[in-house]
């Protein structure tokens, strides 16, 4: 296993809050899966939470950037869940989901942060 891509990405928390309150569901619906979008209205915090995942997302998509055809990876085809252990976790859709599978099944780590001002991801891809 050796890596294939590296990503990092930092999210000033004040202009996803301001990116939701203008343009809420419509913002909502362009970042976030159906599944992202329910975990995210069950947190007392949705903006962290919401900025966090954007982080990943971003740094997911600039670790992808060693694939041929990946530029046009979108903002839903790269999920982030959790796994068993509560741990972030990736899941590719679309374009992305077949760049993986071009490879022979891409492993993706991805860590994130959040404070009170900002969010942050890192992400690691890895051929098998």
């Amino acid at each position: 296993m050796s890596v294939l891509g590296l990503g990092i990405d930092l999210v000033d928390l004040a202009r996803v809050a301001r990116l939701l309150e203008h343009k809420g569901e419509q913002a909502m619906t362009r970042f976030f899966t159906d599944e992202e979008r329910a975990y995210l209205a069950t947190r007392t915090n949705p903006t962290g939470h919401a900025a966090a995942r954007i982080a990943a997302k971003e740094a997911v998509y600039k670790a992808m950037q060693a694939l041929p055809g990946a530029r046009a990876v979108g903002w839903r085809e790269i999920e982030v869940t959790r796994d068993e252990a509560g741990r972030p976790a990736i899941r590719l859709h679309g374009l992305a989901q077949r760049l993986s599978h071009d490879q022979g099944g891409l492993r993706v780590q991805v860590s994130l942060t959040h404070s009170e001002t900002s969010a942050g991801a890192v992400a690691v891809i890895q051929t098998p």
